[in-house]
């Protein structure tokens, strides 16, 4: 550990650190994963689909391209023309807001339209931004790069050196892929650096010190990935030196899903913590400061370390914490002192309440937290007696609040409301006194008529599930309407009725009204376990052996939906991505007589070789390990490849996936669809060639697949399947 000590002292000398300023879209936690091993044999009965998982082969993909024609001559036919158009309008408004992050005095964004399909990086001065209008100016467009250079490349994280933000590292991936390469940019000059930093493709993670070195976590040769493709070694690389043989400052073991840096500066001090992600959620923290030796932070596993204010890091705790004679309690904001380890709770939420987002400002915190589902903001600083003591912010009520950009130097901070009704406001937050619109989307679609409520289930526990309806009021008092059913329910994700968001999806109220409730359906957004809607406990409560506790609640709001006569079986649809796609295959494998249309996208389905196949083994903190017998015991039980059978009844269902995707493998959807026919049983199914976890790699593509969904879903529920064959 000595380089490590050494390389601690040179980043207390330099006082500097580095900050993402365009985070690729992404959940909680850490995505992404090696390619799986394609010879690899299968696990019990030998499996006639394996060759399916050879993702680029020319069976395989000739199988894809079949696929694809066969299901697109039908659902691109009428209506499937005015729902792209639809789309379409909505992902490439102009009448968006231009979110972005400020840094000193300049407001960075990232931005796409119809003549930016890759999208433009660019600036504007915060004076020019709060007046609404801003005047920008373009960094990087990413359309004249790939022009320029003859690639498919699209935008990834870009990683910046505070405090002047000239010196960068931008990564771009071929298709939308996680996996990426790293380039150095100067933002003054707005050029690539020639003989730059250059990091090859792979998921790698890079933290600047000064301008003349990088930590990095990559793929450096033999040993240097764990088991999901993440980094295992951390290395401080030096410019005009060569990445591999960079010193080696730490590592783990081939088990852990990744380590990594964050490096939190205040004035002369630099705070260095070096993390080991053990599990999906399970971390430890080494923490060092100037020329001192590093330490091990005595925190639990489920800490997230937030930032650090003068000389205390803020962690948010997902379990009980027993330290020092006290018990700080699952679920708060605690501050630790890195000097005297003593610590202290800022925010203890109640059990309704769940703490979203936290952001660290020059002198105290900023946080986004929901009360019953319902978005909150505060202030949170020490008063003149020492204490933490809450501001609310005053936002507007019943709704979504984001955090937009918190930090940067300044207390100032940027914050957003929304709701499935209500366009996205923008709102400056001055460090003293009350926020102030200064952008407002204008409606994309006409609510006028629509409304939107909060409805509770009970599930096959006795637990109460909240979910959130929308509907045309006429539509809610008829009863009997074609209902869509949006469901997640895992990684610690809270579904929230939002207006829109990037990238768009079917069941943000944007889209959800214009293409599906205008047309007289109901778009229904749950909350069930697995989430985070009410705090860490929600989601522990569907953590591994509890699982079908998610999909039960899903079930009894199906249930409920169709007791309470907002619709029936035969006009009740669901859709689900990734995780959600896995809830789709549960539901459609335990209760078929509940749905007549199934939209399963990119979806988790062969949870017997899930953790062999890409990310997938960085997700058994999720979901258990299916090669330990115990575990299996209770996965079989739902896990949706392994429980298909030729004599359900089974909805004619919809999947799609991506090609590019390097997180969750197209071999699920791939194989679950080969299986459905080898069966019996007819399906649609849409493959990207491009487009990463996503599923797209721009708007038009987009576009394309929501106008896929909502044409599956007319013709099913709406419709009838006529003319499918």
């Amino acid at each position: 550990m000595t380089e490590f000590a050494d390389l601690i002292a040179r980043v207390a000398r330099t006082g500097v650190f580095s900050l993402v300023l365009v985070a690729a879209a992404g959940a909680t936690g850490f995505y992404g994963g090696a390619a799986a091993d394609e010879t690899e044999a299968a696990t019990g009965d030998e499996d006639p689909f394996l060759w399916l998982e050879d993702v680029e082969g020319d069976k395989a993909l000739t199988w894809v391209r079949d696929q694809n024609k066969r299901s697109l001559a039908v659902l691109q036919e009428d209506p499937y023309q005015a729902l792209y158009e639809d789309a379409l309008s909505i992902l490439t408004s102009d009448a968006r807001i231009p979110y972005g992050q400020i840094r000193n005095d300049v407001v960075y964004n990232f931005w796409q339209d119809e003549t930016h399909k890759r999208g433009l990086w660019r600036r504007a001065s915060v004076a020019s931004y709060r007046t609404g209008a801003p005047a920008w100016e373009t960094v990087i467009d990413f359309d004249q790069l790939a022009r320029d250079e003859d690639r498919n490349w699209i935008r990834g994280a870009i990683a910046c050196l505070s405090p002047e933000y000239r010196h960068c590292m931008v990564e771009l991936s071929d298709g939308g892929k996680d996996a990426g390469i790293w380039r150095e940019f100067d933002t003054k000059t707005k050029t690539f650096v020639d003989g730059g930093f250059f990091i090859p493709e792979a998921k790698s993670s890079v933290e600047w010190f000064d301008k003349d070195m990088l930590i990095v976590g990559a793929d450096t040769g033999p040993g240097s990935l764990t088991e999901s493709g993440y980094a295992r070694t951390l290395r401080a690389w030096s410019r005009g030196s060569s990445l591999s043989e960079a010193p080696l400052i730490f590592e783990g073991d081939e088990s852990d899903v990744s380590v990594g840096a964050v490096i939190e500066h205040e004035g002369p001090r630099a705070h260095v913590f070096i993390f080991r992600a053990r599990s999906f959620f399970d971390y430890e923290y080494t923490y060092a400061e100037g020329d001192k030796a590093p330490v091990k932070l005595p925190l639990p596993l489920r800490a997230t370390l937030e930032g650090v204010l003068d000389g205390e890091a803020i962690f948010f705790l997902r379990e009980d914490w027993r330290h020092d004679d006290s018990v700080f309690k699952q679920g708060s904001v605690i501050a630790y002192n890195l000097a005297t380890g003593a610590a202290e709770t800022v925010f203890d939420a109640s059990k309704m309440q769940s703490v979203e987002q936290i952001g660290v400002g020059k002198s105290g915190l900023v946080i986004q937290y929901l009360d019953n589902v319902v978005g909150k903001a505060a202030r949170i600083a020490r008063n003149s007696d020492g204490a933490w003591a809450l501001t609310p912010i005053d936002m507007p009520e019943n709704g979504v609040v984001s955090l937009v950009s918190v930090g940067g130097g300044v207390d100032d901070a940027l914050l957003s409301f929304e709701s499935m009704t209500t366009p996205d406001s923008l709102y400056f937050a001055p460090a003293e006194g009350e926020p102030g619109k200064i952008a407002q989307l204008p409606p994309l679609y006409d609510a006028s008529d629509i409304v939107v409520e909060q409805r509770f289930a009970q599930s096959a526990d006795g637990e109460t599930v909240p979910y959130f309806i929308m509907a045309k009021k006429a539509v809610l008092e008829a009863g009997d309407a074609p209902t869509v059913q949006y469901g997640y329910g895992g990684f610690l994700s809270a579904q929230l009725p939002v207006y829109y968001s990037d990238p768009g999806r079917p069941q943000h109220g944007a889209l959800g009204g214009k293409m599906w409730v205008n047309r007289g359906g109901v778009l229904v957004l749950t909350n069930i376990r697995g989430g985070s809607e009410f705090g860490p406990r929600w989601h522990e409560a569907a953590l591994k052996a509890n699982r079908q506790r998610s999909f039960d609640d899903f079930i009894a709001i199906s249930e409920h939906l169709i007791a309470t006569g907002v619709t029936s079986a035969d006009k009740l649809g669901a859709v689900g991505r990734s995780n959600g796609g896995l809830l789709m295959g549960a539901v459609m494998t335990q209760r078929p007589d509940l749905y007549a249309a199934l939209d399963i996208g990119v979806p988790l389905f062969d949870m017997k070789r899930y953790n062999k196949l890409l990310a997938g083994a960085s997700w058994m903190g999720e979901y258990g390990n299916p090669d330990l017998e115990d575990d299996w015991a209770y996965i079989s039980l739902y896990s949706p490849y392994q429980r298909l059978e030729k004599d359900a009844d089974y909805p004619k269902v919809f999947f799609y996936t991506s090609t590019k995707d390097d997180r969750v493998h197209p071999g699920h959807a791939r194989k679950a669809a080969a299986k459905l026919a080898s069966l019996g049983h007819d399906f649609f199914y849409y493959e990207n060639i491009e487009g990463g976890h996503g599923g797209t790699a721009n708007q038009e593509q987009l576009a394309h697949r929501t106008a896929l969904e909502y044409a599956y879903f007319m013709r099913m529920l709406m419709l009838g399947d006529e003319g499918a064959e």
